[in-house]
C-alpha cells in the first residue's frame, strides 16, 4: 500500500486552541503525521512518496472560491495588522445575524469562514494544507489508475472543512476532494466511510444533496459530542440525496465491539449503494486513550476495521483524520492498514 506524505505539513503549528473557555495548546500537532509515519515505515506496507504538484481547479471543485482566497492570504492581511501571533476567529454569524455578506476586515473573514476556535492561520498553514490535500489527491489518482488501495498521510485533517468553512482542525476537506476526483476521472459511485471519533459534517454538507457520493459516519453522538449541530440518524440527505447519508451516533464509552457492530450496518449500506471506489475517512480518535474522545476501542479492534472494510472488495484509499494520543496514534493506524492488506 502506497503512502503520500508531505513534509511541508510541518509549516503549519498552531500555538493555541479555545477549548472549554481556555486557550490550551493545539491538540492537533506535527508529531500526529511523524508518528504515524514511523509506525507505516516499521509495519512494511509498502513505498513512501511525496504528492504531486497540486491542482487548485481540483480545490474548487469541493470549495467555494472566496473561501480558498480567504485561506491564501488570511496570513497576509493578518500581519498587515501588526500582528505577529496565530490568527483566530472570535465573532461568528450565528443565528439572527447575516451570513450573505463576507466582511471586509480580517477579524470578520476569520469568523464569517469558520465553525469555531480550534483552526489558527500561522504563516506556513497555506502551503500545509495545500499539500495535504495533493497527498489526498495523489492518492486518489493512484486508485483512478487501478491501486487496489493507498493512504493519503494527510495533516492538517479536513473532514470538518465545509465549501465554505473550517473548523476542527480542518481547512480543506482532502476526502471530499479525493471523492470529486474519483468521479471526475471515471468512478460512476463513489461512497465515503467515516470512522473518526467526531462527525465529518464538512463532508456531509458537502455531498448531502448528491446521490452519486454516498456517506456513512460512525460518531459520538453530537447531542454531547462536537460538532455538535449535525450528525444526527435522521439526517438521510436531500434531494438526489436523499438516502445517500447515513449516521450512527453513539454513545460515550462505545466498547469495540458495539462499534464493530455499528461499522457492520454501515459497511452493508455501502455495499448496497455499490460504489465503484471507496474513501476512508481515517480517524482513530476511537481510541480508549484519546484526550478528546470517549470510546473504547483498543488496538485489535482498529485490525478488524481494516479487516472489515476490505471485505467490501473495492479499490479504497484511506485518508488521515483525527486522533489526538500523540504516542499512540501511528500503532493505531498502522492496524487498521495492515488490517485491510492481510484481509
Amino acid at each position: 500500500m502506497l503512502t503520500i506524505y508531505s513534509e511541508d505539513h510541518r509549516l503549519h503549528h498552531g500555538a493555541a486552541e479555545l477549548y472549554r473557555g481556555r486557550l490550551v495548546p493545539c491538540f492537533e500537532m506535527p508529531a500526529r503525521a511523524e508518528q504515524v509515519l514511523d509506525r507505516v515505515k516499521a509495519a512494511g506496507l509498502g513505498a513512501v512518496v511525496a504528492p504531486d504538484p497540486l491542482d487548485r481547479a481540483a480545490l474548487a471543485r469541493v470549495h467555494a472560491e472566496d473561501y480558498l482566497a480567504f485561506l491564501e492570504t488570511a496570513w497576509d492581511e493578518w500581519q498587515a495588522l501588526g500582528e505577529t501571533g496565530d490568527a483566530l476567529p472570535y465573532a461568528w454569524p450565528a443565528t439572527g445575524l447575516r451570513r450573505d455578506v463576507p466582511p471586509e476586515h480580517i477579524d470578520g473573514k476569520l469568523g464569517f469562514y469558520s465553525i469555531d476556535a480550534a483552526v489558527p492561520i500561522t504563516a506556513g498553514t497555506w502551503r500545509a494544507i495545500t499539500s495535504s490535500a495533493a497527498c489526498a489527491l495523489t492518492g486518489a489518482r493512484q486508485i483512478v489508475e487501478g491501486a487496489a488501495s493507498a493512504f493519503a498521510l494527510c495533516r492538517p485533517p479536513g473532514h470538518h472543512a465545509g465549501a465554505r468553512a473550517m473548523g476542527g482542525f480542518c481547512y480543506l476537506n482532502n476526502a471530499a476532494i479525493a471523492a470529486q476526483y474519483l468521479r471526475d476521472n471515471g468512478a460512476g459511485r463513489v461512497a465515503i466511510l467515516d470512522v473518526d471519533y467526531h462527525h465529518g459534517n464538512g463532508t456531509q454538507s458537502i455531498f448531502y444533496d448528491r446521490g452519486d457520493v454516498f456517506f456513512a459516519s460512525l460518531h459520538g453522538d453530537p447531542a454531547v459530542e462536537y460538532p455538535f449541530f449535525l450528525g444526527h440518524a435522521d439526517e438521510r440527505g436531500e434531494g438526489d440525496g436523499l438516502g445517500a447519508n447515513r449516521n450512527f451516533p453513539l454513545p460515550w464509552g462505545t466498547s469495540g465491539a458495539d462499534y464493530l457492530s455499528a461499522l457492520d450496518a454501515a459497511l452493508a449500506d455501502i455495499a448496497a449503494f455499490a460504489p465503484d471506489m471507496v474513501v476512508v475517512s481515517l480517524g482513530v480518535d476511537t481510541f480508549a486513550e484519546d484526550p478528546i474522545s470517549h470510546f473504547k476501542l483498543h488496538g485489535p479492534d482498529f485490525a478488524e476495521i481494516g479487516r472489515r472494510v476490505a471485505g467490501l472488495g473495492r479499490r479504497t484509499l484511506f485518508v488521515m483524520e483525527g486522533g489526538y494520543a500523540v504516542a499512540d496514534i501511528g500503532a493505531n493506524v498502522a492496524h487498521v492498514l495492515t488490517g485491510f492488506a492481510g484481509a
